[in-house]
């Protein structure tokens, strides 16, 4: 079995579709509520209506720029047919934010090819709090249990609580971690555990990294010292650079987006503490407004519940 293979067997289970519904539950009764009350009264779509669903998506964390992409869409389609209902509205919505999504972003991860990297090695980002550690130690029993060797570097050296995290979390899950003292150089950190990946003929490599947002160029220059230690013993590494964001913060993740991908090159995006929230529409503005995949979404507790995030699932789920 490939290295994602497992989890795109996983996705299509009957539990998976259960865990992301249940996990989208709130995002949905804050959505549709706030639908309903645009559209009383009415019973065509006319410029009062669009107006009100423009500031249910703004409200609903979609973002402003994707918001508007999507109310013009809906306002072209209305234009061609003076005659469509309020009723309709549901499903043009979902049909344009699909459509949008298909547009502006890449693949789904289930079509993510794993290549001819061995250690293939994700760098992992994000400012403390939004789960990284949790989403680090999800992701690492997801790959072992598809039957990947899989060591964790703790170069988050700056919190004892960090180190002891991954730590705890190797244990858990089974995995190596590769740590050092409080304090260390993150660089040597993520330098050994390249090596001993290497040395131990391990299938993936993830590297936790320091949890602050302080200055770009401090940011930046941390990162980059990192990623330069990492070439040094695999050319090209990291292959992912992995952000971290909690979907519960709304704009403020699209904020953290926006630091993040100037300070790195992030390519890939993991929305956690779905469930938790009725800010779920930040995950299409992010989608919409970046245009890095969205690999992953955590929409649980549950160990098995970081789920590969898959555009029409999502939309799917978000309108049932």
């Amino acid at each position: 079995m490939g290295l994602f293979d497992f989890f795109k067997k996983k996705q299509e289970t009957p539990e998976a579709q259960e865990a992301l519904d249940k996990g989208l539950e709130k995002t949905k009764e804050g959505f549709f509520s706030k639908i309903t009350k645009a559209v009383v009264g009415k019973t065509t779509i006319d410029d009062e209506v669009l107006d009100n669903l423009e500031e249910v998506l703004v409200t609903s964390d979609v973002g402003v720029t994707t918001t508007l992409k999507i109310v013009d869409r809906i306002q072209q389609r209305v234009a061609k047919d003076k005659y469509v209902g309020t009723d309709d509205l549901n499903r043009l919505l979902k049909e344009e934010i699909q459509s949008l999504l298909a547009e502006n972003n890449s693949n789904d991860f289930e079509n993510f090819e794993y290549g001819n990297h061995k250690p293939y090695v994700i760098m992992v980002v994000g400012v403390n709090g939004v789960g990284k550690t949790t989403t680090i130690g999800k992701l690492a029993h997801q790959l072992k249990a598809s039957g990947n060797k899989v060591v964790l570097g703790a170069a988050d050296t700056f919190r004892a609580a960090a180190v002891d995290q991954i730590k705890l979390w190797g244990e858990r899950v089974g995995v190596r971690v590769v740590a050092q003292a409080m304090g260390s150089d993150p660089a040597s950190v993520a330098f050994d555990t390249i090596k001993s990946a290497v040395s131990n003929g391990d299938d993936v490599a993830i590297i936790d990294t320091a949890g602050r947002l302080h200055n770009k160029v401090g940011l930046m220059n941390e990162l980059g010292k990192i990623k330069n230690v990492m070439q040094k013993v695999i050319p090209g590494a990291p292959h992912e650079i992995l952000l971290v964001l909690d979907a519960s913060t709304g704009q403020n993740a699209i904020e953290q987006c926006t630091q993040f991908t100037q300070a790195t090159d992030v390519n890939a995006l993991a929305l956690t503490k779905l469930d938790g929230t009725a800010k779920g529409g930040v995950v299409i503005g992010i989608s919409d407004q970046f245009k890095i995949p969205v690999k992953y979404i955590g929409v649980g507790e549950k160990i098995g519940d970081l789920q590969l995030f898959n555009k029409k699932d999502f939309v799917d789920s978000l309108f049932k």
